[in-house]
């Protein structure tokens, strides 16, 4: 890059275009597998809580080909799309190159976010779930729960989904959308019936109390706990967790974030009982599923290195493809 190029303004869009899901997996597992190596630093977190909801800033350095800085900002707001219409999540990632500070680009982060948080999950599936799993259970049928799926397609051999939302209308549009030839879509409308039918579960909703409890989960079944990205957000039960393969993102940040915490917090169980991170799997320091009767849980609370890993790949596609608003700073 040279001294008079502006950075990148990317919209959501182009975010759509130029980061397939596949690309977006490789490079996740990439960055995981760096992070298990000691290759990677960890993430950094600051939450700021106002009147309606919650700004989550993250940001953390990724040294893959080139060294790579990530800061996002995402201002989370549940009540957004009953009381405004807009989305409950909003917000820009800023690239930067990590030798110089340089300002690569500025991002939507809205559909980063979206893809690296399934793209982490994928990559725990490959490792924690049973290979031959074709059930699934989505619970929440939300842009998440959609990317999540697809996600879960491209590792396992998923041709049954039932799908739960509290709110049904919801749940009939995600069958409408996410069924089609070799994948039956249906609503469930009983949870404890779908968990005894599933091989995978995804829970990803904005849950503030637990979702799956000790007992409804059957042997051999992996879940991914995704919705509980700050510390009033829960899923999991903690008697569950305690009964779990735990294997997380960052530990010390899902011992404030996570589900994790909350089991903490109970004194169900402690970090030291979590099994291992995702980063020590990828990079072979642990093994993943064990026995076929083990139920395994990935506490996903997502991190800058994930949005790293796949910003980096959409900047450097946005150049390939001549994509992207330049914008002059010192103007």
């Amino acid at each position: 890059m040279t001294r008079d190029e502006p950075l990148l303004l990317l919209t959501r869009s182009d975010v759509e275009r130029l980061l397939d899901l596949d690309a977006c997996i490789a490079a996740v597992e990439r960055a995981f597998r760096l992070l298990g190596e000691g290759r990677a630093a960890a993430s950094r977190v600051l939450g700021i809580h106002v009147d309606d909801g919650v700004f989550h800033i993250k940001a953390g350095v990724l040294e893959a080909d080139r060294p790579w800085f990530v800061a996002k900002v995402n201002g989370n707001f549940p009540s957004n799309p009953a009381r405004t219409g807009l989305p409950t999540i909003q917000g820009v990632i800023v690239l930067a190159d990590a030798r110089n500070g340089r300002p690569l680009a500025l991002i939507d982060s809205l559909a980063v976010t979206a893809r690296r948080t399934a793209a982490a999950s994928a990559v725990a599936a490959r490792h924690l779930a049973r290979p031959g799993a074709r059930v699934a259970t989505i619970v929440g049928c939300g842009v998440q729960g959609r990317i999540q799926l697809e996600a879960l397609r491209a590792v396992l051999p998923i041709d049954r989904v039932l799908a739960i939302d509290r709110d049904g209308r919801r749940a009939d549009l995600f069958v409408d959308e996410c069924a089609g030839p070799g994948l039956e879509v249906t609503v469930a409308h009983d949870l404890a019936s779908a968990l005894e039918q599933s091989d995978v579960v995804v829970t990803c909703t904005p849950s503030r109390e637990p979702l799956l409890h000790a007992g409804a989960v059957r042997p051999g079944t992996f879940i991914a706990a995704v919705g509980a990205d700050n510390p009033e957000k829960q899923e999991i039960a903690p008697r569950l967790m305690a009964a779990c393969t735990v294997v997380v993102d960052d530990l010390e940040q899902c011992s404030t974030l996570g589900d994790l915490h909350h089991a903490i917090e109970d004194g169900a169980m402690g970090a030291a009982d979590v099994y291992t991170s995702l980063g020590e799997l990828v990079a072979g320091r642990k093994p993943g599923r064990t026995r076929d009767d083990e139920i395994t849980l990935f506490d996903s609370t997502g991190l800058a290195l994930q949005d790293a890993a796949a910003a980096a790949v959409l900047y450097e596609r946005a150049l390939c493809h001549g994509v992207g608003v330049p914008v002059a700073l010192a103007g």
